[in-house]
Protein backbone atom coordinates (compact mmCIF):
# COMPACT_ATOMS: atom_id res chain seq x y z
CA UNK A 1 0.00 0.00 0.00
CA UNK A 2 1.24 3.50 -0.86
CA UNK A 3 2.19 5.87 1.88
CA UNK A 4 -0.33 8.68 2.28
CA UNK A 5 0.93 12.24 2.60
CA UNK A 6 -0.59 15.65 2.36
CA UNK A 7 0.55 15.98 -1.22
CA UNK A 8 -1.26 12.93 -2.56
CA UNK A 9 -4.36 13.06 -0.31
CA UNK A 10 -5.20 16.74 -0.72
CA UNK A 11 -4.64 17.71 -4.32
CA UNK A 12 -4.25 21.34 -5.12
CA UNK A 13 -6.74 22.28 -7.79
CA UNK A 14 -6.02 25.20 -10.02
CA UNK A 15 -8.80 27.72 -10.09
CA UNK A 16 -10.44 28.18 -13.43
CA UNK A 17 -8.94 30.95 -15.53
CA UNK A 18 -10.50 34.38 -15.31
CA UNK A 19 -12.82 35.06 -18.20
CA UNK A 20 -12.69 38.40 -20.04
CA UNK A 21 -16.05 39.34 -18.50
CA UNK A 22 -14.75 38.60 -15.00
CA UNK A 23 -11.64 40.67 -15.67
CA UNK A 24 -13.70 43.61 -16.92
CA UNK A 25 -16.01 43.40 -13.92
CA UNK A 26 -13.08 43.31 -11.50
CA UNK A 27 -11.39 46.32 -13.11
CA UNK A 28 -14.59 48.38 -13.26
CA UNK A 29 -15.44 47.64 -9.64
CA UNK A 30 -11.96 48.71 -8.61
CA UNK A 31 -12.36 51.98 -10.54
CA UNK A 32 -15.78 52.67 -9.03
CA UNK A 33 -14.53 51.97 -5.52
CA UNK A 34 -11.55 54.30 -5.99
CA UNK A 35 -13.81 57.06 -7.31
CA UNK A 36 -16.15 56.65 -4.34
CA UNK A 37 -13.23 56.89 -1.91
CA UNK A 38 -11.92 60.05 -3.62
CA UNK A 39 -15.40 61.60 -3.61
CA UNK A 40 -15.87 60.84 0.09
CA UNK A 41 -12.46 62.32 0.93
CA UNK A 42 -13.31 65.48 -1.04
CA UNK A 43 -16.69 65.81 0.68
CA UNK A 44 -15.09 65.41 4.09
CA UNK A 45 -12.37 67.95 3.28
CA UNK A 46 -14.86 70.52 2.01
CA UNK A 47 -17.22 69.98 4.95
CA UNK A 48 -14.38 70.49 7.44
CA UNK A 49 -13.27 73.65 5.63
CA UNK A 50 -16.83 75.02 5.68
CA UNK A 51 -17.28 74.26 9.37
CA UNK A 52 -13.94 75.87 10.20
CA UNK A 53 -14.82 78.96 8.17
CA UNK A 54 -18.22 79.23 9.88
CA UNK A 55 -16.61 78.86 13.30
CA UNK A 56 -14.07 81.62 12.58
CA UNK A 57 -16.48 84.20 11.15
CA UNK A 58 -18.52 86.26 13.61
CA UNK A 59 -22.26 86.03 13.43
CA UNK A 60 -23.29 88.93 11.18
CA UNK A 61 -26.87 87.85 10.62
CA UNK A 62 -28.08 89.02 14.05
CA UNK A 63 -26.37 92.41 13.75
CA UNK A 64 -27.81 92.98 10.27
CA UNK A 65 -31.29 92.01 11.41
CA UNK A 66 -31.14 94.38 14.37
CA UNK A 67 -30.17 97.30 12.09
CA UNK A 68 -33.06 96.63 9.75
CA UNK A 69 -35.57 96.64 12.60
CA UNK A 70 -34.45 100.09 13.88
CA UNK A 71 -35.13 101.92 10.65
CA UNK A 72 -38.69 103.15 10.21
Amino acid sequence: MAKRTKENVFKAYDSKPESPMDKTTRVVRKMVDEDAEERQAKITRLRNARLEREANTPSQTTATAARKNRRP
